[in-house]
């Protein structure tokens, strides 16, 4: 096996394209001959370039319109299984990672791993809210500490309107309903502040990127033995996913990334330049 201080460039850059495309610890091992140790440490540390970067270069946005919502996924074992001991530690059970994206762009500006409450939401708004260079519409579903956390970090100087969804009892058989979604069975707009333009309140965008995130972190996998193990990982798999997502993968109806049509960016990324960021100061 391949220990970390014996990786080069190139095979860093191989085992960052398996993590990126959806492929577990395990499946990168067998594919690059690195331990999963090596692979591990790997991801943390460049996951943690990567929020760096991300942090200090997603500024003075030109984003309009935004959409924000939260995806459920688990660390370390599903709440049920909690010892009793560890329930209420952050990042043992329920894990929630809050996104926001570009209607238009397709950026992702910030994302927060926490849980669901009032704190998380005002944490994640307020970010959001310093990355902006101008007045914006937002859009969420109807979870209410994002009423709070809206009117904290944009005050009145946002046009916000809220998304709820009504879902219906599923007919399908007892197990397809088991593995499938309720059916939505119709959808009502809440202006909250401002005017926020109707042909415009919508969270498809955010809905989208949460299964583009389910299809390239095997982690967040329904239904598999694929889950984090520790929270720090968890992050970690995030942060290089948002960068990969942001700065190196072609969107197809952009025919760029989500960063250079932002205008953050002015080529595209390399996974090379990715791990490049391991060795900045």
């Amino acid at each position: 096996m391949v220990r970390m201080n014996q990786l080069n460039t190139e095979r860093r850059a191989a085992i960052v394209r398996c993590l990126v495309e959806g492929c577990s610890i395990r499946s990168t091992v067998r594919m690059t001959g690195a331990s999963k140790n090596t692979i591990t440490k790997l991801l943390v540390e460049i996951g943690a370039a990567c929020s760096k970067f991300q942090d200090e270069t997603l500024r003075e946005l030109p984003c309009r319109r935004l959409q924000l919502d939260e995806i459920w996924s688990f660390v370390y074992s599903k709440a049920k299984n909690v010892p009793e001991e560890r329930k209420g530690d952050f990042g043992v059970g329920d894990v929630w990672t809050w996104t926001a994206i570009c209607a238009d762009t397709k950026l992702v500006p910030c994302w927060l791993v926490a849980g669901r409450d009032g704190d998380a939401a005002r944490i994640f708004v307020s970010d959001l809210s310093r990355r902006l260079r101008s007045r914006v519409q937002l859009t969420t579903d109807g979870h209410k500490p994002y009423l709070e956390a809206v009117e904290d970090a944009f005050g009145m100087d946002v046009d916000y309107a809220m998304l709820i969804k009504h879902y219906g009892s599923s007919e399908a058989t007892t197990t397809e309903a088991k593995y499938s979604p309720n059916v939505c069975t119709g959808c009502k707009q809440e202006k909250i502040t401002g005017y926020p333009d109707p042909e415009h309140i919508s969270t498809s965008y955010a809905e989208r990127a949460n299964l583009t995130m389910r299809m390239s972190m095997r982690r967040f996998t329904r239904l598999t033995n694929a889950f984090s193990k520790k929270v720090e990982n968890h992050a970690a798999a995030i942060s290089l996913h948002f960068m990969y997502y942001n700065f190196a993968r072609i969107h197809q109806t952009l025919r760029s990334t989500p960063a250079m049509k932002a205008g953050v960016a002015n080529h595209l990324w390399s996974v090379e330049e990715i791990v490049g960021l391991l060795d900045r100061k």
